[in-house]
């Protein structure tokens, strides 16, 4: 039987598993992440990104904590045959955002924020809006069945009702887990649409060999590994591409995993919140997507938060995305959010029509749209084909080994580092994450710390200018003036330096190269390059660059050398007495060469200095 309709519950089938579990217990509101108690599933806002400092549009969504007293587990015929089957029925369905208005938005996204290097994407959200006819309860539950019935490949398959509203809904993405101390984490970006039908095997080769699809999952993934390298002890490990098939999308995803010792509560708040629904750099694009929105979001691309103990009593962790769910009040009003990603080729239109695409898989899946009325036709999975096999495999071919390797032993540590102090200052890009990882791994004593904070170089032997979101000819603005300023008296002082991206970019002003916005940004771009001589796969993330006709010339603080594009003089990388500065990131999965340029221009820079 189901459980008791007046009481809060929940009915969760999680991937892999032929069981559906109910969970039932009282429902709290808690103020912060730290309160949530175990044993227990959380309905997480996506305000709670204010716990990490970041804007968001605060729409009060509570965070809503079924604290479980009773579990129970049901064969997954023996539920569905106990939950009616009854039709759904929607009045006056539309989208809070019309068409025009959100096209506008894309545009202004498209031109103010990429356009202008303040990420290199973002997603920006609507909500389909619609009445049910009929017992709200009833109609979540009848939307359960045909999820059980129909989907497959999801993450979890869930429906949480806590008296005030029920979420029912198939994501098909963990955010964070944890077992064991093993955090995972699961990126997922690319979708190819099937909508009732079975996926042409031609038509998903196409999809995989994509280069837009392969782009925006690589900038996900370089997104996710900034939130790894920051709760994970040695970084994180990436593993995949696989292929996700799901009932109508197939889509492509990688897993990262790596050990951490935090409470599971810090490694929840420390990755608020996935890229896949905010953007990349996280920080900025919170700023962006508040800025542009204008409204709250409620649950929609925040997470479900299962929390508990195994046997052993080691804290446990599951936490998927809301995406692909329906919002349902005790009022019958039905909220259906989906999101378009916005990147340099996007367009109005296309943004538009993805919206639309999407809202209708989602209420396909859910049986509220057009979909087909008999049960789900059986599909061979492609994922074990060779020729799929082979093109997820061939995504990698250009990444960085560093990423998709175990790295904790230390291998790539170099003697000649061991032990030396460096000071990374972060300009609002958690890619300084990943650099600080990188930096230990080669064997250096690594410290970071926020540009707002009083930066120091005194007992340092290195000092590395992070990357960052803006516009580096604005120099009046707060975060430009204080990073140059740094960036000056690390000059004045001899103090060697390595200066990343908008690092780079606030060096090459101080040494007198112009720099110009570009025609077309470099927003996960991956570029094969010539380093000082030596060929290099490298990945930009820019939309700024510093430029010169000459490959040499001389600065006040002595000559330096260039590593310029021949065909229009953009530096990709510079080189002084005591400084070094690169426009792309070596700490990107899309550097296939990052570490080892890492490690050659830190063997470069500080045997100059004495080691503190």
């Amino acid at each position: 039987m189901l459980p008791d309709p007046t009481r809060p519950f929940a009915l969760l089938r999680r991937e892999g598993r032929d069981v559906v579990e109910v969970l039932t217990g009282t429902v709290v509101t808690v103020a912060s992440l730290a309160e949530i108690p175990d044993e227990s599933l959380s309905l997480v806002p996506f305000r709670q990104v204010r716990e990490r400092g970041f804007d968001c549009v605060d729409d009060g969504t509570p965070l809503s904590v079924l604290r479980i007293s009773h579990r129970s587990e049901r064969a997954v015929p023996d539920l569905v045959a106990a939950l009616p089957a009854t039709p759904v029925s929607l009045r006056d369905g539309a989208f809070d955002v019309s068409d025009d208005d959100y096209a506008t938005i894309v545009q202004e996204v498209l031109r103010d924020e990429i356009g202008r290097g303040e990420g290199s994407n973002f997603v920006i959200h609507r909500v389909f809006e619609a009445g049910i006819e009929g017992d709200p309860l009833a109609a979540a539950l009848a939307v359960y069945r045909r999820l059980l019935e129909r989907e497959r490949g999801a993450y979890w398959t869930f429906l949480v009702h806590t008296g005030e509203r029920t979420l029912v809904g198939a994501t098909p993405e963990r955010h964070v887990s944890v077992e064991d101390g093993l955090v995972m984490m699961n990126p997922i970006s690319g979708t190819f649409r099937h909508p009732g039908g079975v996926p042409d095997k031609a038509a998903v080769l196409r999809f995989l060999s994509d280069r837009k699809e392969i782009d925006e999952l690589s900038m996900v993934l370089d997104e996710e590994l900034k939130m790894m390298a920051t709760v994970a002890t040695e970084g994180g490990q990436v593993v995949g591409p696989y292929l996700k098939e799901m009932a109508h999308l197939v889509h492509t995803e990688y897993l990262l995993a790596g050990r951490s010792a935090l409470d599971v509560r810090d490694v929840l708040r420390e990755t608020m919140f996935a890229p896949t629904v905010v953007g990349s750099p996280i920080e900025n694009a919170c700023r962006v997507v508040a800025r542009h929105e204008r409204r709250g979001r409620g649950y929609y691309g925040a997470v479900l938060a299962l929390i508990g103990r195994d046997a052993l009593g080691r804290q446990t962790l599951d936490a998927p995305i809301l995406i692909r769910t329906a919002d349902i009040s005790a009022a019958g009003r039905l909220r259906v959010p989906v999101g378009a990603t916005l990147v340099r080729h996007s367009t109005p239109e296309g943004e538009v029509a993805e919206t639309h695409t999407k809202a209708a898989g989602v209420l396909a899946a859910l049986g509220l749209g057009a979909a087909p009325t008999g049960p789900a036709r059986p599909a061979a999975p492609l994922a074990a084909d060779p020729a799929v096999q082979a093109a997820l495999v061939a995504r990698n071919g250009t990444l960085a080994p560093f990423w998709l390797q175990d790295h904790h032993t230390r291998a790539l540590a170099v003697p000649e580092l061991a032990g030396r102090r460096v000071l990374i200052v972060d300009a609002e890009d958690t890619f300084t994450g990943m650099l600080h990882h990188q930096l230990r791994v080669l064997g250096l004593d690594v410290t970071l710390q926020k540009y707002s904070a009083p930066v120091s170089p005194a007992g340092y032997d290195l000092v590395v200018l992070g990357p960052g979101p803006g516009d580096p000819r604005r120099v009046e603005e707060p975060k430009m003036a204080a990073m140059r300023a740094v960036a000056a008296r690390l000059l004045a002082d001899g103090t060697p330096t390595l200066a990343v991206c908008l690092g780079h970019q606030l060096l090459s002003g101080l040494l007198g190269l112009p720099l110009r916005r570009k025609a077309n940004p470099y927003q996960g771009m991956q570029r094969d390059i010539v380093f000082f001589g030596r060929p290099a796969t490298v990945g930009f993330y820019s939309t700024f660059t510093a430029s010169h006709p000459h490959d040499r010339f001389d600065s006040p603080y002595g000559p330096v050398e260039l590593s310029r594009d021949p065909a229009n003089g953009d530096v990709h990388a510079l080189r002084g007495p005591t400084f070094a500065g690169v426009q792309f990131h070596p700490e990107s999965v899309l550097s296939y060469d990052g570490i080892d340029l890492l490690r050659t221009m830190l063997t470069t820079l500080l045997p100059a200095a004495a080691v503190s």
